[in-house]
């Protein structure tokens, strides 16, 4: 996979300690300091990049939430790819904005 993919991003904590919201805020932390390009929607999060860079921030953002108190978390990825093409978040998105 040499190419740019989109992956959409949910995550779901569930925590004895902490409110899902509270966690999924520490989850979106892990994207904006990832350096990707990301889009923040009200079910998930569209991340923008290389398979192995997504996939590694995937586990960065399951650790932090751990670290952070859950006790379970449920991912669920969409994952958009092309042969030999590069995948953009604006070729989807720039007609409605």
């Amino acid at each position: 996979m040499k190419n740019i993919i989109n992956v959409a991003i949910q995550v779901l904590p569930r925590s004895s300690t902490k409110g899902t919201y509270e966690l999924v805020d520490i989850a979106i932390e892990i994207i904006q300091k990832s350096g990707l390009k990301y889009r923040v929607c009200p079910f998930e999060t569209v991340v923008e990049g290389y398979y192995d860079e997504v996939m590694g921030l995937v586990k960065d953002i399951q650790e932090a939430v751990y670290a952070h108190g859950a006790d379970e978390i449920i991912t669920n990825m969409k994952i958009q790819t092309r042969n030999n093409q590069d995948v953009f978040i604006e070729d989807k998105m720039n007609k409605y904005e």
